[in-house]
Formats: structure tokens, C-alpha cells, sequence
């Protein structure tokens, strides 16, 4: 009976080591824990507080560059303001290829654009080149409400002749090699030649100015 109370009273030291062992391992195992916790918790709040200064920092630079302290941005000193008018013409198959009276044409309506703020436009006859051809183009032109509608060409000077008395509050222009054309009330007849660049920009500018 010694001898087993003497083993008993020496195993309950050791049970006592074991257990307090065991404890010490739980609060370093909690604390280890919270600890990886509080720094996840950091972690992301400071991600979400980064993007939070860059968001910040971005919608600052769009506000600085886009309104300058708040005033409206200031326009293009460049860029063309154009008047509620249009001034088109209709050309042959070749359009407004160098060196000939369409080009010349083109070029004294861009004369008269710059003057009288006008948007100018051409379009080129394609396929047969003859007056009943052109018409279903010249009606193209007219249904775009085109305020001035200028004819380079033997066919396309045709077409807007016959067509022009239908249509009095538009301005016709006819400009065609060897002349034939005839003036009206609301056409005008330029003549080829060395003058037609001269002659189509007033001939746009009158037509376009007297509209007001």
C-alpha cells in the first residue's frame, strides 16, 4: 500500500505539468489567432482606405482638367461654326477631280463657306451620264433640304433646269462648259471657264445671303 500511494502521489505532479502545459499551448494557440485576425483587419483596411485616396486623387484630376476651378471649358477657337444652311452640288461621274470645272466649282463654294458660314456637300452622278440619270440624285439633294443646289455638267445643268421652277425658295446654280444655261428667278446662270471659281462663290454667297 506504500509503494502505490507513493506512485500515485508521484503521477499527479506530472498530470498537474501536462495539463498546465496544455494551457499555456491554448493561449499562445488564441492568441496567435487574434493576432492573425487583427492583422487581416488592418490588412484590409488599409487596401480599402488606398483605393479610397486614388479614387479620390482621380475624380480630383478629371474635376481640375475638365473645368479649371469650376468654369466651363473654353471652345476651340478653331472650330468652325456653321449657319443653318447647305449648299450642295451635283457633279458627274468624275466628282471633283483636279483640274476641271467641277473642281473649280468646288472651290468657289468653299470661298463662299468661309464668308457666309454655309455647309457645303457635293455628290457625284454615277452610272448613265444623262439628264434622266441625274434626277433621281438632283431629288436625293432636295429632300436633304439643301438651301442652294449647284449643276456641273451638260446632264446634271439639265436636270436642275427642268427641276428649279417646282421649287422657287431654292437657290439654283448652273454652271456648264459652253454655256446654254438659262437664268431665272431662282437660278443663276455661271459660265465656264477661268471664272467659275469667282463666279460660283458670289453666285453662293448672293444666294445664301439673301435668304436672310
Amino acid at each position: 500500500m506504500v509503494k502505490q500511494v507513493r506512485q500515485v502521489s508521484q503521477a499527479r505532479p506530472a498530470q498537474r505539468n501536462r495539463v498546465g502545459r496544455t494551457g499555456r499551448l491554448s493561449a499562445v494557440g488564441r492568441a496567435a489567432v487574434v493576432w492573425l485576425r487583427a492583422l487581416r483587419g488592418r490588412t484590409i483596411a488599409f487596401a480599402v482606405g488606398a483605393l479610397a485616396v486614388v479614387a479620390a486623387l482621380a475624380v480630383a484630376g478629371v474635376l481640375l482638367f475638365s473645368h479649371d476651378d469650376g468654369r466651363p471649358p473654353i471652345p476651340d477657337a478653331r472650330a468652325r461654326v456653321y449657319a443653318d444652311v447647305d449648299a450642295c452640288l451635283l457633279t458627274g461621274k468624275q466628282g471633283i477631280t483636279a483640274d476641271t470645272t467641277a473642281a473649280a466649282a468646288w472651290q468657289g463654294m468653299q470661298d463662299a463657306s468661309l464668308k457666309t458660314h454655309a455647309r457645303v456637300s457635293y455628290a457625284p452622278v454615277t452610272g448613265e451620264q444623262s439628264a434622266a440619270a441625274a434626277r433621281p440624285f438632283l431629288n436625293g439633294l432636295l429632300q436633304r433640304s439643301c438651301d442652294v443646289v449647284l449643276a456641273v455638267g451638260r446632264p446634271e445643268v439639265e436636270a436642275a433646269e427642268q427641276t428649279a421652277p417646282q421649287y422657287g425658295k431654292i437657290g439654283f446654280v448652273l454652271v456648264a462648259d459652253g454655256g446654254g444655261q438659262k437664268a431665272g428667278t431662282n437660278v443663276t446662270a455661271v459660265p465656264g471657264g477661268d471664272g467659275v471659281r469667282a463666279g460660283v462663290a458670289a453666285a453662293v454667297e448672293r444666294a445664301v445671303t439673301g435668304r436672310g
